[in-house]
């Protein structure tokens, strides 16, 4: 059997949405709930284009819906009804504040509704100068609050949660703003299970295919023109962790990318780095340790060891809080449930170490 993919909406309309519900949802197809928005200028936005917002709803909670002037008609399981009713007012209310609405927020506020999580508008952002980055689940929202106030946060979880992006986008804000001169960016240069060779060209060449998801991150939060001139006088450095041995990192955002491959060393070396005037942000994913069998990673070791330290805080994120796509996060989920992680991760915790 082919596997699915939830993300690709069904044809919207008459049945095709109920046919891929479960059953029970089929049995209980009896309510009927009308959704009024008093500015029609918003609808095509809060609907998508081609109603691909609609669509996604429907494809996710089993139920019909269709728009009637400035009324969406939701048809359907009482229980799935609510539960998109309070998709479409958050999306309408966000759309009334300015902001733009994307399908990925659709996607994040149905996965996180879905999951139990409350859906709020009171949410964190970051806006830089090209976008406004919000969070879309609760974790990542505690996440961009605890970077804002404390100097040493370590995010940690799986792929696809947002953990080096929303650390990205925060540095190119504080750039911006002039609560820092300079972002660093760096990432233990481990090879992924593959043996890349001998690669030609100078050092910057060498290096920088283990360093291009920060070049990508930098890029989309930043205008191209800023990147590039920033990087060539040295505003934003991007190098690997071996680089940062004997250096004092004052006035700078620093992230420490894939620190699960660190061994205790080279993180103790990195965090002692922290300098006057400077955040620093660790992220790493404990379930994707590329060093040698026997090493200990350093990321997990310096969560145990500074748990209980002032002034620095953690986030632990799970496959509930994958926003990358609902697909990534049923890969994620596989994972977890065929090996569980050897190395226990914390809960979120506060800067001076309690539980949160």
């Amino acid at each position: 059997m082919p596997i699915g993919d939830a993300n690709l909406p069904t044809p919207r309309g008459s049945s095709a949405a109920a046919a891929q519900a479960p059953s029970k949802n089929r049995s209980e197809t009896t309510a009927r709930v009308d959704v009024l928005f008093e500015d029609n200028r918003l609808l095509a936005d809060l609907l998508g284009e081609y109603d691909a917002h609609l669509a996604l709803i429907e494809d996710r909670f089993g139920i019909e819906a269709q728009p009637h002037g400035n009324v969406v008609v939701l048809k359907g399981s009482k229980a799935a009804c609510d539960h998109a009713r309070e998709i479409l007012e958050s999306l309408y209310q966000r759309l009334s504040k300015g902001e733009t609405v994307s399908t990925g927020d659709v996607d994040g506020l149905i996965r996180h509704g879905v999951k139990g999580k409350q859906v709020t508008d009171g949410q964190a952002q970051i806006a830089t100068r090209k976008r406004t980055v919000k969070a879309r689940s609760q974790s990542q929202s505690t996440y961009i609050r605890m970077i804002d106030k404390i100097d040493l946060v370590f995010g940690i979880g799986p792929a696809g949660t947002g953990k080096t992006y929303i650390a990205v986008a925060a540095a190119a804000r504080a750039l911006e703003q002039g609560d820092v001169e300079r972002i660093i960016l760096s990432r233990p240069a481990v090879e992924a299970g593959e043996r890349l060779g001998f690669l030609p060209g100078d050092m910057k060449d060498k290096v920088d295919p283990y360093l291009r998801p920060l070049y990508d991150a930098l890029y989309d939060v930043l205008p191209p023109e800023k990147v590039e001139r920033d990087i060539e006088q040295g505003v934003i450095e991007i190098a690997p962790l071996a680089f940062m041995r004997g250096r004092t990192l004052a006035h700078a955002f620093v992230i420490l990318d894939e620190a699960q491959n660190t061994t205790s060393m080279q993180m103790k070396m990195f965090l002692t780095r922290l300098g006057e005037g400077s955040k620093m942000v660790v992220t790493g994913d404990p379930s994707q340790i590329d060093l040698p069998a026997g090493q200990t990673s350093g990321l997990m070791d310096a969560v145990g060891l500074l748990h209980s330290v002032e002034g620095i805080g953690a986030v632990t994120f799970t496959s509930a809080d994958v926003v990358r796509r609902d697909l990534v996060a049923r890969i994620v989920e596989s994972y977890e449930k065929q090996k569980p992680t050897e190395t226990a991760t914390p809960a979120t915790r506060s800067p001076t170490g309690s539980k949160g």
